[in-house]
């Protein structure tokens, strides 16, 4: 496994990358998200985007283009620290950090086989018409349920997160 460091790319580097993979004959499946506070739901559909190709890059918003989307108060976790986090992630093999709210222009300039979204973004996928022109697929995949960046942060603000009931194995 590479150390999480070197899966942080910058925009060039990973195109770089992805032209190196295109001639090598491997499939790269990519996602993008905030992720701002990981979480299951993060976990599972970053390890069924992963399944998708032979390598799984994750574009990620910056902390600005977060603001954009979110509002004011997000990301409650900087760019930084939220690319290493997913870097971290054994399924994740790329991490590149785009400024653009829509992620449209990086999808074409890396033309990844296989893009994946979440199934409730069925009616409308950024970037669809350009993979798709391109001989690529998408893929939706499936949510973890009542799993939510926003609904976790509105329990924390709220005092209303649950009690942990997790108890440690003491073997």
């Amino acid at each position: 496994m590479r150390p999480f460091q070197s899966k942080i790319l910058t925009r060039p580097q990973m195109i770089a990358e992805r032209q190196r993979l295109r001639k090598q004959g491997q499939t790269l499946a990519f996602t993008n998200g905030c992720f701002d506070i990981l979480h299951a739901g993060h976990v599972d559909y970053l390890a069924f985007a992963r399944q998708q190709g032979d390598l799984l890059a994750v574009g990620l918003n910056s902390d600005a283009s977060v603001r954009a989307l979110k509002g004011e108060g997000r990301p409650v976790v900087p760019q930084e620290d939220r690319a290493k986090i997913i870097a971290s992630l054994e399924v994740v093999d790329y991490v590149v950090v785009f400024e653009e709210v829509q992620v449209e222009s990086l999808i074409a300039e890396l033309l990844p086989d296989v893009l994946v979204k979440g199934e409730d973004r069925k009616d409308w996928v950024c970037g669809r018409e350009v993979v798709e022109a391109h001989g690529g697929r998408v893929v939706l995949a499936p949510l973890t349920k009542a799993r939510s960046t926003t609904n976790i942060i509105g329990k924390i603000l709220s005092g209303s997160a649950p009690s942990s009931t997790f108890k440690p194995d003491k073997t």
